[in-house]
């Protein structure tokens, strides 16, 4: 892999050498110089140890691990440790963040070691197609003509195109792709929240329900239902085996009632009418919110805006739904509103485990929060340029894990 494009290159630079090579120095004394025969422990230890050993390394320590010897770089690259070594403990998650100007080559933030690694994603083409991830792998889907879709692990570059959803190909649709995968068994499911609007009606739209399960290969559409007034949008998530997906006023409505929240039992299968009757309204007025799965937990990041102009935000905060009640856990601290961008109504937000991040369309400024520790902290400054003065900043989070794969 190119240099530019490649995250971890700048650790190979060393050329691998064997371990295990007896090495001497020169050591005086009163008694004269004497030589003595240094041995690496490391030699000794068979490679089951030593592999357990490299899994406690952080991702990036993984990578630069291969530049040590030739032994250490056949054990990371061996199909054996990929495939049953996981780095422990968890890692946190990352944030690769790209432009709309760009190709799929961006930078990923890692939280640890507070650092940024360049990246070149396989499948994705441009940076407006549909995002999701769960687990270490990554679901892309083409925003445009939605014929293709691929589930791929970012660091490995390892990837499956899919067979795309039998009529989804509509340019006049919205459509919301989540994704779930299970950590024990490693399937995963795909869900499509497709939106089209009804032929002569502005005010209804028909919205289906579309399920994609790794074990069968299958599509399946339990559910189709016409809603009032409302209409479904890009923004779903999968927690605890219910869908949620973000509904939005078709017009009418008091400005609160801007936007709404729907869930889907997945394994329910349930028919006709049980979307609207999930329906959950917003905590308050928003200019935009984003869904996440935080540890089975749904989490939203909303941009709250003014009871008078909904349109104009005022701070953004952050809710966790129990139940049908969503209760606040946090709201931005005006010193970082300011410099995040207090005039950018929409932006964009992801998260894992406990850590959020968001991040404004308009500058490559990323933002964190930690849910556990309360915690709000800037990144370091992304390696990202900005060429023009429409260009936009997008990205999205994910897990780094080298042994799992689609």
């Amino acid at each position: 892999m190119a240099e530019e494009t490649s995250w971890f290159s700048h650790y190979l630079d060393d050329r691998p050498r064997e371990v295990g090579e007896y090495e001497s120095y020169a050591e005086l004394s009163d008694e004269g110089s004497q030589e003595v025969t240094v041995v690496s422990v490391e030699s000794f230890l068979p490679d089951e140890l030593l592999e357990r050993i490299i899994a406690y390394l952080p991702i990036a320590s993984i990578f630069r691990a291969q530049s040590v010897c030739k032994r250490w770089n056949g054990i990371v690259n061996s199909k054996k440790y990929i495939s049953t070594n996981s780095p422990l403990p968890p890692q946190k998650p990352w944030y690769f963040m790209f432009t709309s100007c760009s190709e799929p080559i961006g930078y990923a933030y890692d939280p640890v070691l507070r650092k940024w690694y360049a990246i070149e994603l396989p499948c994705i083409q441009t940076s407006n197609w549909c995002i999701a991830s769960s687990c270490g792998l990554v679901c892309f889907m083409d925003n445009d003509s939605r014929s293709e879709l691929y589930v791929c692990n970012p660091l490995t570059k390892i990837y499956k195109k899919l067979e795309e959803l039998p009529g989804l190909r509509f340019s006049d649709c919205y459509s919301a792709l989540a994704f779930w995968a299970n950590r024990v068994s490693r399937s995963y499911t795909i869900t499509v929240v497709k939106s089209k609007q009804v032929a002569g009606n502005f005010f209804q739209w028909d919205v289906s329900v579309h399920i994609y399960d790794s074990q069968t290969t299958m599509w399946l559409s339990p559910v189709t239902e016409v809603l009032t007034g409302w209409r479904g949008g890009d923004e779903s998530v999968v927690c605890d085996g219910v869908l949620y997906f973000l509904i939005y006023s078709t017009g009418g409505g008091a400005p609160e009632n801007r936007h709404g929240l729907l869930s889907y039992n997945l394994s329910a299968r349930s028919s006709h009418g049980q979307l609207i009757r999930s329906f959950i309204p917003v905590p308050c007025a928003l200019t935009c919110g984003r869904l996440m799965n935080l540890r089975e937990k749904l989490v939203m990041v909303g941009g709250i805006g003014k009871p008078d102009r909904p349109d104009i935000i005022k701070g953004i905060g952050i809710w966790v739904l129990n139940g049908s009640v969503w209760q606040e856990i946090a709201r931005m601290p005006h010193k970082y509103f300011q410099g995040f961008g207090e005039f950018d109504e929409v932006f964009a937000s992801s998260g894992a485990d406990d850590l959020i991040y968001i991040q404004s369309y308009g500058g490559p400024a990323l933002l964190l929060f930690d849910m556990r520790l309360k915690h709000w902290r800037w990144s370091q400054k992304c390696p990202i340029t900005k060429r023009f003065p429409l260009q936009l900043f997008t990205g999205f989070c994910f897990e780094p894990r080298l042994e799992v794969n689609p």
